[in-house]
């Protein structure tokens, strides 16, 4: 039967998938890297997601202080099956996934918010609200 979209991850594959982001944040930290880019790297591994079958896991990945990050995505596209050579290795499964790497904006987009709910017209909007439910309180 096939999962559908928008469906919560099964805890096997919550489970597989925290298996291979630990896994891989050492693979990757390592200094094993063929590519001069990615052994200078100190790269953060975030989260790692899997298909339903468990075939495919995109991992979420953050370079140092988000220095030269396309640069090193790039790098690690080219150095998938590498790592999945190597993390075949270190984790026992019956099938190793095929690995694609994305940028995680997540710590961006939490950045981006906090400046949004910090700025003047929000702290208005907010204060406003507050005074609106406070004239609107429960009657006696």
């Amino acid at each position: 039967m096939a999962r559908s979209r928008g469906k919560a991850p099964s805890q096997r594959q919550l489970r597989v998938g925290e298996l291979i982001r630990h896994e891989l944040a050492l693979l990757l930290n390592d200094g094993s890297a063929h590519d001069p880019i990615l052994r200078s790297a100190s790269i953060t591994v975030s989260e790692v997601r899997l298909s339903p079958d468990i075939k495919n896991a995109t991992a979420f990945v953050l370079p140092l202080a988000g220095q030269d990050r396309e640069a090193i995505l790039e790098a690690l596209r080219r150095a998938s099956s590498f790592y999945r050579r190597r993390l075949a290795e270190k984790v026992d499964l019956r099938y190793t996934p095929r690995l694609d790497f994305r940028l995680d904006t997540s710590f961006d987009e939490a950045e981006r918010i906090e400046r949004l709910l910090e700025s003047e017209k929000v702290r208005r909007d907010i204060e406003a609200a507050k005074r609106e439910e406070e004239n609107d309180g429960p009657a006696s």
